[in-house]
């Protein structure tokens, strides 16, 4: 009984949030529960979206190695002023979270590859990051008591079409 219910496929319950999309020049890609910051996840998409696949895997490994930093549009309340941003003045260097969005990049390549799209031609049409939970931890404090700190989930889905 265990083995039948354990190879059995199921889909997942999630969906993507970008709709009407051409499924034989598009690939797509999601990471769920990622243990990374919702709003460097959110930069970092709004950085990359809309540029071509390789030029942005690049960016991110820039980011990685501290060599270019994210522009923070919105949230960018008591953040240092970066220099090497064009138009913008606040940024950071989400190191942890640019990683993972790499690898996802990394995937969504994969997958354009083994549905026969051209690598070169790829460009990314759709990328979010959305609040997913929150994990709920503890700290001992003195005297018997304890302080919440939270650990916050995110999930990234990518989108990749072929011009």
């Amino acid at each position: 009984m265990l083995h039948g219910m354990l190879s059995r496929q199921t889909m997942p319950s999630w969906k993507y949030s970008i709709s009407g999309i051409a499924p034989d020049k598009t690939a797509l890609a999601s990471g769920r529960d990622l243990r990374v910051s919702p709003k460097a996840a959110r930069e970092i998409c709004a950085y990359i979206r809309g540029r071509r696949l390789l030029e942005g895997q690049q960016m991110l490994q820039n980011v990685v190695s501290k060599s270019q930093p994210v522009p923070y549009k919105r949230h960018n309340k008591e953040v240092s002023h970066v220099t090497g941003l064009d138009g913008y003045h606040a940024g950071r260097y989400p190191v942890k979270a640019a990683r993972e969005i790499l690898k996802l990049l990394n995937q969504v390549q994969a997958n354009a590859e083994f549905k026969g799209l051209l690598v070169d031609r790829l460009r990314i049409a759709h990328m979010a990051a959305q609040r997913a939970r929150v994990i709920r931890k503890y700290i001992p404090r003195a005297f018997g008591r304890s302080s919440p700190y939270f650990d916050r989930l995110t999930h990234i889905e990518i989108a990749v079409a072929e011009e």
